[in-house]
């Protein structure tokens, strides 16, 4: 109990005395990057492809490359606050173009590499892009919409060996060697758009979230106080390059202190990702929880030996308890959960040093003043649930939804940015997550939060992944339904469906069980690892 009202106290304090102190004008490229590339030999990035090939950069070489990519806008025309898209997988020129397109004042949208031609001409024509970097294999479903996007005057493709470039598109190597160079560059304000996050809501098309550039200064908090990052230090984060989460932890944060960065190219496997984690030797490990509950029932994480790593951390949706505890007992480390969302950075962490309690979200980032709050903005006591807000509007939070004021207008009530996100905090201010207001499941009066009954059914040993849902009910109104997938070998059936809610009743309130359990053999998910409800919802419902 000393130890924690200890270590609570020191929180405290560091949160009090934080301020932001926000540098203007400010650019990442020529502020973060051209800074740490005064020293010469300073690591940047240790890049993996798919064939176990490798690629290092050091900070001056990001910032050379970067330069000529911002003079390759610059002469074709694209200036300050011009939309470029950029849709790279995870290859070093992820991290050149992002930086260089910021260099140049442009304002810049990740895109995942998996977006159909819809999504495409949606992203294209509502930001109005002027410009795109692509590889030669995503490039083709841009040049099969090309003639829907009219503002497109400029098609970049890096080469991909054995994919033919379309037509109309120039060859990115080819085009940048060719670029002049020398040539000056508008400054930047940091409150000038810098970035736009295409994040898909459940109802209607994707909200644009559009981030300044002093986002991609405060990222540098996240670094520090959530990653526990220094200088000297190198990060792996598993992300893909077209979620915000990236911004926190491959790019943004982790440059922001300095340090060096893993990237590594290819699908998810457990076994290669545990492996490369020994290989790699990093310090702090980032995961979404999706591949923790894989990587703990990984045989080979017994004989893991990780001498170097000192933080590992998870973010994207809560981790399940369970998950901490296994990974803890096979490796000795703690994952420390945190919440944040594409209109933010971390809000709500697990930070180091901190007694972590297994399932919390933590504490609300220094800066932040993140309550629990009901509909009419009152900040509810310790174990009431209501909706997460941030108060204010600190220059971590979103400028605004691009283009739509109304969805913008609904996210403030009062003083207070609500996240959408419902959870309750304890005596000690740590947050617990409930559900998305739309997740949460309404039975027979009773109010469910999907995570809970989820955590319940991942902590049985047949189960790898689950999501819960409202199902349509004539009597309760709607009842707790459970899609689960079973770990290898393990056959589905009525018996099993029977086991896994005696299980449920029996470490959670009975009344939250799943009446319905459908075996299923994946769930669907976004791009960041999400599970996608909103789907296995609308299933419910046809």
């Amino acid at each position: 109990m000393a130890e924690l009202e200890g270590a609570l106290d020191a929180y405290r304090r560091r949160a009090a005395d934080f301020r932001f102190r926000v540098p203007d004008p400010f650019n990442f490229g020529r502020d973060v990057v051209d800074r740490f590339a005064r020293e010469p030999q300073r690591p940047a990035l240790r890049w993996r492809g798919e064939q176990d090939e490798e690629q290092t950069l050091t900070f001056a070489e990001v910032a050379h490359a970067s330069d000529r990519v911002a003079q390759l806008l610059h002469a074709r025309g694209i200036g300050p606050g011009d939309p470029v898209l950029v849709m790279l997988p995870k290859v070093p020129a992820w991290p050149i173009a992002m930086v260089g397109a910021l260099k140049a004042g442009a304002l810049v949208i990740p895109c995942s590499t998996v977006l159909r031609p819809k999504d495409l001409v949606y992203r294209g024509t509502h930001s109005g892009a002027r410009a795109v970097i692509t590889t030669a294999g995503p490039a083709a479903a841009v040049a099969s919409v090309r003639d829907a996007l009219p503002e497109l005057a400029h098609a970049f493709a890096l080469a991909e060996e054995g994919v033919t470039r379309p037509d109309g598109f120039e060859d990115l190597g080819a085009a940048l060697e060719g670029a002049p160079g020398g040539g000056a560059l508008p400054a930047t304000a940091a409150s000038d758009p810098a970035l736009v996050y295409y994040t898909s809501g459940t109802t209607g098309p994707p909200k644009a979230v559009l981030h300044t550039h002093a986002y991609t200064w405060c990222q540098r908090q996240t670094a520090e106080v959530w990653l526990g990052l220094g200088g000297g230090d190198r990060i792996w984060t598993t992300s893909d390059t077209g979620w915000a989460k990236a911004a926190y932890s491959v790019l943004f944060g982790p440059w922001s202190v300095g340090a060096e960065v893993c990237m590594v190219a290819g699908r998810f496997e457990p076994a290669r990702e545990l492996a490369l984690l020994a290989e790699l030797a990093p310090q702090v490990f980032c995961a979404p929880p999706t591949e923790f509950r894989l990587l703990v029932k990984e045989p080979s994480l017994a004989g893991l030996e990780v001498p170097r790593l000192r933080e590992c951390v998870s973010a994207g949706e809560p981790l399940n308890p369970e998950v901490i505890r296994a990974w803890h007992e096979a490796t000795g480390l703690v994952i420390r959960d945190g919440y944040g969302q594409t209109e933010t950075i971390l809000l709500v962490g697990n930070f180091p040093g901190m007694p972590v309690r297994p399932g919390s979200m933590g504490l609300p980032m220094p800066g932040h003043r993140v309550e629990v709050v009901d509909d009419d903005g009152r900040v509810l006591p310790p174990g009431e649930v209501g909706d997460v807000a941030l108060h204010g509007d600190p220059p971590s939070l979103f400028r605004e939804y691009w283009k739509d004021p109304a969805a913008t207008g609904r996210t403030r009530r009062g003083g207070w940015y609500v996240t959408g996100d419902r959870a309750w905090r304890d005596e000690d201010g740590y947050f617990w997550f409930v559900g998305r207001a739309d997740d949460v499941i309404i039975s027979a009066g009773y109010r469910i939060g999907p995570f809970e009954v989820e955590s319940a059914l991942v902590e049985h040993p047949d189960v790898v992944e689950a999501a819960a849902v409202a199902a349509p009910d004539s009597d309760r109104g709607s009842v707790v339904k459970a899609f689960v997938v079973l770990r290898p070998g393990v056959a589905p059936g009525p018996e099993l469906a029977r086991q896994l809610q005696e299980h449920v009743k029996a470490v959670t309130a009975p009344y939250k069980y799943p009446r319905q359990i459908e075996f299923v053999d994946t769930l669907p998910k976004t791009v960041s690892g999400k599970i996608r409800r909103v789907e296995l919802r609308g299933a419910q419902q046809s």
